[in-house]
């Protein structure tokens, strides 16, 4: 459907009609959120008003806004890359269509570190390197959390570092570096945490063609989507201190893949956990105290 048919069937409604419109075009590729997130966009106004003002009836230039919007939406263009905001940990992160759209699964990487440090396993003024840091919502999200911690953010992509750096000084993150490098390349020393979100899908996974709006280097990695966290778990004698702790996200069906690797290069207590969905999202492993 292009622009000009969903305008001409949007005009003059009011939003209450609008919203059964949405009703009908909603499918697993076009999320009804997507569309009532949209027309919020749009009007600039909180949820609730969805509800309230039913009876609003939207202006033509808005209704043209609107439409233009769902058009891309149509295409498979995600609502984060409209609005430029994402949500994560309770805070609104700048996004673009040179970083991978935070996403709720990853929360879990934060909670379990979080509750690791809490637990006393991890120094509780840890310093944290974060590989492939995109919008950076891992590394600063950890350096608002942990306010005693010195974060390390890194990331090979000059246009998703110039993200990052965005919003951490949006956020107010004074303790979260950001670094351009190939991971490990540029960085130097030791860490008690080294947490990471890399590409992770295989090059002719069916994921990706619902993925098509997203960075692909973001994404996709050789070796059946396993490359990139070979690489950094070949870094972890060099940059994980004794003790020190690491988790890498990756796909809901690579755990066991996950687990031999970090095994493979002598990490104790290796295992993985599960995201809110009930699938396999994360895998953390530390290295002996004794090696």
């Amino acid at each position: 459907m292009d622009e000009l048919s969903i305008y001409n069937q949007l005009k003059h409604l009011s939003i209450a009609r609008i919203r059964q419109v949405f009703a009908s075009w909603q499918s697993q590729n076009l999320p009804r959120h997507w569309l009532d997130g949209w027309l919020l966009a749009v009007l600039n106004r909180p949820s609730v008003f969805l509800i309230t003002d039913s009876d609003y009836v939207p202006s033509d230039d808005e209704v043209i806004q609107l439409s233009g919007g769902i058009a891309r939406m149509m295409t498979g263009e995600p609502l984060a890359y409209l609005t430029g905001m994402q949500g994560f940990w309770g805070r609104e992160f700048k996004v673009n269509a040179h970083t991978l759209i935070p996403r709720a699964d990853t929360e879990i990487l934060i909670e379990t570190v979080l509750d690791i440090v809490k637990q006393g396993s991890i120094d509780t003024s840890p310093r944290i390197l974060d590989l492939g840091t995109g919008t950076g919502c891992i590394g600063i999200t950890l350096a608002l959390e942990l306010p005693s911690s010195s974060v390390v953010a890194v990331d090979y992509s000059p246009q998703a570092l110039a993200v990052a750096t965005d919003n951490a000084s949006r956020l107010g993150t004074d303790n979260c570096t950001l670094i351009h490098s190939d991971w490990y390349d540029k960085i130097d020393g030791e860490f008690d945490i080294i947490v990471s979100n890399p590409p992770y899908i295989a090059k002719d996974d069916a994921h990706m063609a619902s993925l098509t709006h997203e960075p692909v280097t973001a994404l996709v990695a050789d070796q059946d989507g396993l490359a990139d966290i070979i690489s950094i778990a070949h870094g972890v004698h060099q940059h994980l201190k004794a003790g020190g702790l690491i988790v890498i996200e990756h796909g809901y069906d690579q755990g066991l893949a996950v687990r031999e690797i970090l095994s493979s290069v002598g990490l104790s207590d290796v295992r993985t956990l599960k995201d809110y969905g009930d699938n396999d999202r994360i895998t953390l492993g530390f290295r002996p105290i004794s090696d």
